[in-house]
């Protein structure tokens, strides 16, 4: 059954007055003050706030911090890899069973000392039979000699023929030719039994073990038995771009000794300090970076050979210098300026001259003074003269803000 067009215009009246009422209270909702923004651990304004959080009916709440003064170290900040000065690979000399293993996995070891033994019975053998053939040519050469003098006195007499004294002489020098070859011998013999016993090259770590006890090793193999790397001290290897390359080089040629921390990956934590070592001779045309090499002491073992680290570069300090929170800057069209709350909490737009950045700090050249206050948090809401609330850090909001 249809509606009769009374009825229907008598429906369409009440929907409209019912959407004009629900406007309406969205509108007063929208217009109502907003009072006192809370401060709680929910940041600035929070539920409630009404019309607040857009920055209508009252003052803004906002953060701030006042300007400083104190020491800005300029650092250059780079990616950086931990090199070893020396690594060393463990091989075994002369062939032989591995009969003694004398280190543990992870152990430091000084230069020279034993860290396995190859069977030394075949090269005891060895050094023993040239020892015996080179006393046997010692007693043929002095029985060469004796005869040598023998015909000297005859010849004098005319009694040989000066062929048989010639004879004589070629015989004792053949002699002295082999004493030597036999003195070389039984010293590449006592070499090689050395060198049944396996010792650290460098001074360094130990790296895992390689091979196991009993297993037969021939000389030269490939087969490494250990690493030794050399971890006191250690380098840091990084680049820096040639553009910030000038301020370095100014203060390697007035003969400043530059320091170099290295950073965790997150840059949460000093792993170590240490200072410049070198630079390399050329820039690569392909990034246009230079590489330069740190040194570090390394005594606590906080670095690693080819761990990465954040390498930042000291390469002066400032002295005295006006600071703010990186996050009072703002940039706009006319370059950097900065919202200062003054008297009556309310703000105003300055124009500032920036220097350079510590990613949490910033140097300001001129535009503000110390003590003033900045605004941190709120500035998208801001205008020069807007009034502003400045809300107090709690201590549950700072230890969430911090962690």
């Amino acid at each position: 059954m249809s509606e009769s067009p009374s009825t229907l215009s008598r429906n369409l009246r009440r929907g409209g007055l019912l959407v004009l009422l629900v406007l309406l209270a969205l509108l007063a909702w929208w217009l109502w003050p907003a009072g006192k923004a809370p401060t709680g651990a929910g940041g600035l304004g929070g539920p409630g706030a009404g019309p607040a959080r857009f920055g209508f009916g009252g003052p803004v709440p906002v953060r701030v911090a006042p300007v400083t003064r104190g020491d800005f170290p300029i650092e250059l900040r780079a990616l950086g890899t931990v090199t070893a000065y020396n690594t060393a690979h463990v091989r075994t000399r002369v062939g032989g069973e591995l009969v003694k293993v004398l280190f543990e996995e992870g152990q430091r070891v000084k230069a020279g000392d034993l860290l396995a033994v190859i069977d030394p019975r075949p090269y005891e053998t060895a050094l023993r039979l040239a020892e015996g053939q080179l006393q046997q040519t010692r007693a043929q050469l002095k029985n060469a000699e004796i005869d040598l003098a023998r015909y000297q006195g005859l010849y004098k007499e005319d009694s040989i023929a000066r062929q048989t004294l010639d004879t004589q002489q070629a015989l004792v020098a053949q002699y002295q030719g082999q004493l030597k070859v036999q003195q070389a011998t039984v010293e590449e013999a006592r070499l090689n039994l050395d060198f049944t016993q396996i010792r650290a090259p460098i001074s360094g770590r130990l790296g895992l073990r390689q091979v196991d006890l009993g297993n037969l090793l021939t000389s030269n193999d490939s087969t490494v038995l250990v690493t030794i790397t050399q971890t006191e001290p250690i380098a840091v290897s990084f680049t820096l771009p040639e553009g910030e390359l000038p301020p370095v080089l100014e203060q390697l040629r007035a003969g400043q000794t530059l320091n170099v921390e290295a950073w965790d990956r997150a840059e949460r934590q000093v792993l170590a300090q240490g200072q410049l070592e070198s630079l390399d001779n050329q820039i690569d045309t392909a990034t246009g970076t230079l590489r330069l090499k740190a040194r570090f002491a390394n005594s606590d073992q906080r670095l690693f050979p080819n761990q990465f680290v954040n390498a930042r570069l000291r390469v002066s300090t400032r002295q005295q210098a006006m600071l703010i929170p990186a996050a009072a800057l703002q940039y706009g069209s006319r370059g950097t300026f900065v919202y200062v709350v003054g008297e009556g909490d309310t703000v105003e737009l300055r124009q500032v001259s920036a220097g350079p950045s510590s990613g949490e700090l910033t140097v300001i050249e001129s535009g503000v003074q110390p003590g003033e206050r900045l605004v941190l948090e709120g500035t998208d809401r801001l205008r020069d003269g807007s009034p502003v609330q400045v809300i107090e850090d709690t201590p549950a909001a700072t230890a969430k803000r911090d962690a």
